[in-house]
């Protein structure tokens, strides 16, 4: 096959030197297609492309179904939910803390006004001793009352100050455990977010502005990540891709300005700027099978040339080229 592509553009070339015009290089416009692919799996919803038609970049043209995606959105989300749940309140037990604590606290209230009155009973009869109105042995049972009071009172404290602290380690425990829980919660909103990207990928979206030249599916029919949906190319700037010869090849050189030339019918030619942007390093034997010295002659180049489009040039025209002077 390529054998007949490269003998195609020698007789192309080989046409041009022996025209009337003159032409030095002659070849057809090509442009940079697209294929644009499924970039997720299901029914397609809707697709408003047809052939021919012109899109613009990103322009949102169909949808596929996304609702297996959402499904799991709404999993994730309800897992999210859950954690709140799963979370444990330090209310109840503390709440029962704090009734003993008051508790314990009138308790003490209460121990030491016993112990007021048993310090009071203690000096009275202590003076009463002191006037031999009252015996030893009273006063010592008073003493001893009121070490017996505080000793009740040092462990009321000692109690308050337990509860204390187990409300504390109530509020730890359950912070901890709670932590342990909610620590799901950030990674599981990462998996939202990557959801979300993924219905991205069930919105059908022209890449580039151009030309859609072929269409492959259509409503209704199942896309598979990958599949072409259809192809497009962008038809602002051609490419014309023509072959020179190796006489020819010392006149050219990349970001060298050309003249293109299309044919209007009835002898009547539109020329448009051109910019050589790539040539060959290889070159091609035309026909490749013979290498003779003598045929030599017929060795091409392949070379690409930049035309901007004004809306007449189409895939698979002709055109044909003047090089000019070198270096112009």
């Amino acid at each position: 096959m390529k054998k007949y592509i490269l003998l195609a553009a020698f007789l192309a070339i080989y046409s041009c030197k022996n025209s009337d015009q003159n032409y030095e290089a002659s070849g057809t416009f090509e442009a940079d297609e697209i294929m644009v692919a499924a970039k997720a799996t299901g029914t397609i919803l809707n697709l408003r492309v047809e052939e021919g038609q012109q899109l613009s970049q990103n322009e949102k043209v169909g949808e596929i179904d996304p609702k297996n995606v959402e499904l799991q959105k709404e999993q994730v989300v309800a897992s999210i939910e859950a954690l709140d749940q799963k979370t444990n309140s330090a209310v109840p037990q503390i709440q029962v803390l704090q009734t003993q604590i008051s508790t314990q606290s009138a308790n003490v209230s209460v121990l030491n006004e016993q112990l007021d009155n048993a310090v009071r009973e203690r000096n009275r009869t202590a003076n009463l001793v002191a006037k031999d109105a009252a015996t030893r042995k009273q006063l010592d049972d008073a003493n001893g009352q009121v070490k017996v009071i505080q000793k009740q009172i040092s462990a009321a404290q000692s109690q308050l100050n337990i509860l204390k602290q187990q409300i504390a380690s109530v509020k730890e425990n359950v912070s901890i455990q709670n932590r342990a829980v909610l620590s799901e919660r950030k990674p599981t909103q990462k998996k939202v977010e990557q959801i979300d990207e993924q219905l991205k990928n069930n919105t059908i979206e022209s890449p580039i502005s151009g030309m859609v030249l072929t269409k492959y599916m259509n409503e209704g029919e199942f896309a598979v990540t990958g599949k072409p949906i259809f192809k497009m190319a962008g038809l602002d700037l051609m490419t014309l891709k023509i072959f020179i010869t190796g006489d020819q090849l010392p006149q050219v050189k990349t970001g060298q300005q050309v003249r293109v030339y299309i044919d209007l019918g009835d002898g009547k030619t539109k020329e448009f700027p051109g910019t050589i942007y790539w040539i060959s390093s290889k070159a091609e034997f035309t026909p490749k099978t013979i290498q003779t010295k003598n045929e030599r002659a017929n060795l091409v180049y392949a070379t690409k040339i930049h035309v901007k489009n004004d809306g007449f040039l189409k895939i698979g025209m002709y055109g044909d080229v003047k090089f000019g002077e070198t270096g112009k």
